[in-house]
């Protein structure tokens, strides 16, 4: 039993009044992979018409056994009598390995279908890495001590894109993921075609961030032919083609850092030189900047320990010493502002003559006098004070 192509344009000849049915599937919409049409007896006489639209294999299925099987648009006659063609236009010499392997002694015929496949390329399938994924970024690099050599920053990205999928071996996708469902829908697959991609993606990350390619972080977007080479020569996504599926292309539309990856890189990046030193040294002196600005002793002591880093460093880290200096002038403008108004919000006792802070003398226990104010300027004055220091008006 096998198919038989008829003439071009018999469909519209005299010939067609000769076949006692026509199976076809004139519509398949792309998330639909796969649909069974048979007749209403469920048995394909011998002389009946199969139809092959564009975009489409269809399988002749017989009680567990394909029959034949044709990838060419057109117009086919079945014939009970002949061998099978298996027409297998852009499949090659894999309907004949394929029919040879799924070819089995049955039983008499109890079901008889056409199981069309859809063989378009599936558009607009979106992915996303649900967690970070790591990634070796050489846009950073750091010296490691040990081997006094550079190596990559590691930082955390999650990234989000398109890809686009085939079937490219139709038996192996019916024997492996369809079966003999009556219709296949791509949403019965979207979630295991997404994992394994997100799967296949991330080895493609490991392979960039290695010591062959060496991809920064931020170029990652651009990279998408790249991204399809590497996968295709490294069969990333074998889960993929061991289910009768192939990916045909993919995009990675954005790519963001985690936030304390943008923090690390943030802090390299301090030092100015890309690749010096001080990309290793940085996050050590944005600790020593923080915790000498917030040291209750001073901030010179602890400014003191950030010069000896330099120091022992051997390196000039102008960048760095800029963002030190700054931040010690502005310390300690604060501290001396707050001595000042410490100074100022001392009072001598009238009672005892001690010198005192707060409301109560701690001497004797007298209470603060009311503070006195200059009449023209408004300038505070001291309690012995018997001129105005701001504007020398005698003090009555």
């Amino acid at each position: 039993m096998g198919l038989i192509k008829a003439a071009v344009g018999a469909i519209g000849s005299t010939l067609h009044d000769q076949w006692k049915e026509a199976i076809r599937c004139d519509n398949m919409p792309d998330d639909v992979l796969m649909i069974k049409k048979t007749t209403d007896n469920g048995v394909i006489s011998n002389g009946s018409t199969i139809i092959v639209g564009p975009g489409q294999v269809a399988i002749i299925y017989d009680n567990g056994r394909i029959l034949d099987a044709s990838a060419e648009e057109g117009v086919y006659t079945f014939d009970t009598s002949s061998t099978p063609s298996l027409f297998a236009g852009q499949f090659g010499g894999m309907f004949k390995e394929m029919w040879e392997r799924f070819t089995y002694d049955g039983a008499s015929a109890k079901e008889q279908a056409v199981y069309f496949f859809n063989i378009k390329e599936i558009l607009d399938n979106k992915f996303g890495t649900p967690a970070p994924v790591p990634y070796k970024d050489w846009g950073h690099p750091i010296m490691n001590s040990r081997t006094n050599s550079y190596i990559a920053m590691s930082v955390e990205i999650k990234c989000f894109g398109k890809y686009t999928f085939k079937i490219s071996d139709p038996f192996l996708f019916m024997s492996q993921v369809a079966g003999t469902a009556d219709i296949y829908r791509k949403h019965d697959l979207t979630e295991q075609i997404r994992a394994e991609v997100i799967g296949a993606f991330s080895n493609v990350l490991n392979s960039l961030g290695g010591d062959n390619h060496k991809v920064e972080v931020l170029e990652l977007p651009n990279r998408t032919d790249e991204i399809k080479q590497i996968m295709d020569e490294n069969v990333f996504d074998e889960p993929l083609r061991k289910r009768g599926i192939t990916l045909v292309s993919f995009v990675v539309e954005s790519l963001t850092l985690t936030d304390d990856s943008k923090e690390k890189i943030d802090n390299y990046e301090i030092g100015g030189d890309v690749y010096g030193q001080q990309g290793t040294l940085t996050g050590a002196y944005a600790s020593a900047v923080k915790d000498a600005a917030n040291n209750e002793g001073g901030a010179l002591n602890g400014f003191m320990g950030v010069g000896m880093m330099n120091m022992a460093s051997g390196q000039t880290f102008s960048g760095v010493n800029n963002a030190f200096n700054a931040e010690h002038m502005k310390q300690k403008e604060l501290n001396e502002k707050e001595v000042e108004e410490k100074k100022e919000d001392t009072w001598k006792c009238p009672n005892c003559m001690k010198e005192c802070t707060g409301k109560f003398c701690s001497e004797c226990g007298a209470k603060r006098p009311d503070k006195k104010f200059c009449k023209e300027c408004g300038n505070s004055l001291d309690e012995a004070s018997k001129f105005c220091k701001n504007c020398g008006t005698k003090v009555e």
